[in-house]
């Protein structure tokens, strides 16, 4: 048995020893709510044993795994049913960011309370003026001797209700004549508990509130806590979202499977496999599901290239919608009409209902199309005033 069976075999044995009943199935897009106590307490577990930050170098606090090593954890991860994790924007986004581009300071403050998930992080980004046009937020910060003071609102903010700390983007110098809108922006390091700082949610379509609007009213941070130079947040942020989809995905695809299969099981069960239409669209989705996970794992094995994560943004969201409305099409009626009380409708009405939401969260299908457009086929550039 080679290296990473033995990685594989290792990880099986230790979620099938730790993902118990209650535990399996909880929580996940649209369910991010669902039992938080309990995957809280399942994801500082898995930090104890040290699965949290497999990417991350050992000095650290991770444990410096191959790309193959981190897809086998991510698959198995997946194919246990354990609990949706609570800490993926500290160790997939901001952890990751201050190990490239963060201060020694930094990392020594933050990483090992991320490692540990003894702090909890959120995005903030988006404006309710500026959400895909990220360059055009409003959010300002000025120094005010040493500290930042912050003004603005983000919106969309996933998790602000239980973090400690957001990386917001914000506005601290005024755009230079001729030179581009994102210019003048940076990254700061804001904790979440002070005055100045209100969060209210944001109640979703499938009654969840996942999402929430964060205003800042002069809140503040200490100088140190901006990432890179002021005024050169662009590069930073957006060295942030290429950490976002990694390894990870691969074990989002793995779920997936198992929503297709379960929804292939239920048309088989309800007699819907008789329509040689709907046979045709489960087949599809199965055909469509093999490509993303083949294109996906090519160019995580491959160098960085421009326009990659917009095209597995594009395909599983893309996809994800499609499976929501074929549930609906499987059930039928009952898709409209059954008892809330009916556990199986409503987990196909949930995923209706919340991947509406797929193409537009993360960087809207619009705009990846404009970067595949412009940076992948090479079309002229969009005027954007």
């Amino acid at each position: 048995m080679d290296g990473d069976e033995q990685f594989r075999h290792e990880v099986r044995d230790w979620l099938a020893a730790n993902v118990t009943d209650g535990l399996r199935g909880i929580g996940g897009p649209g369910r991010e709510n669902e039992a938080y106590p309990q995957r809280l307490a399942f994801t500082r577990r898995l930090a104890a044993a040290g699965w949290t930050c497999l990417a991350w170098p050992v000095a650290y606090g991770g444990r410096g795994a191959s790309l193959a090593r981190q897809v086998i954890f991510h698959e198995e991860y997946a194919r246990s049913g354990a609990p949706s994790r609570v800490d993926h924007i500290g160790t997939t986004m901001v952890g990751p960011t201050l190990i490239a581009l963060g201060t020694e300071r930094q990392r020594r403050r933050f990483l090992p309370r991320i490692a540990a998930v003894d702090e909890l992080w959120c995005q903030g980004y988006s404006e309710p003026g500026a959400g895909s046009d990220l360059a055009g937020v409003t959010t300002r910060a000025r120094r005010d001797g040493d500290h930042w003071v912050i003004s603005g609102q983000k919106v969309w903010t996933s998790l602000a209700h239980v973090a400690d700390w957001c990386f917001v983007l914000a506005r601290t110098e005024a755009v230079p004549d001729g030179a581009p809108r994102h210019a003048g922006l940076s990254y700061l390091l804001v904790p979440m508990h002070q005055r100045g700082v209100t969060v209210r949610p944001i109640r979703q379509l499938t009654g969840d509130s996942e999402f929430n609007e964060v205003f800042f009213d002069d809140a503040r941070t200490e100088d140190h806590l901006v990432v890179g130079e002021p005024g050169q947040g662009w590069r930073v942020a957006m060295a942030t979202l290429g950490f976002e989809r990694g390894a990870a995905t691969v074990g989002q695809q793995i779920g997936f499977q198992r929503d297709l299969d379960d929804l292939a099981a239920l048309a088989r069960r309800t007699g819907a496999l008789t329509d040689p239409v709907l046979r045709e669209r489960i087949a599809r989705a199965w055909v469509e599901l093999s490509v993303l996970r083949a294109h996906t794992l090519r160019a995580l094995a491959g160098p960085p290239t421009a326009g990659t994560a917009s095209e597995i943004k594009l395909l599983w969201s893309r996809w994800r919608r499609g499976l929501g409305e074929l549930a609906m099409v499987v059930l039928g009626p009952a898709g409209a009409a059954a008892d809330p009380g009916d556990e199986e409708v409503q987990r196909w009405r949930r995923l209706f209902l919340f991947s509406r939401a797929d193409t537009i969260y993360g960087g809207s299908d619009e705009i990846q199309r404009t970067v595949v457009a412009e940076r992948v086929l090479g079309l002229p550039r969009q005027d954007r005033g």
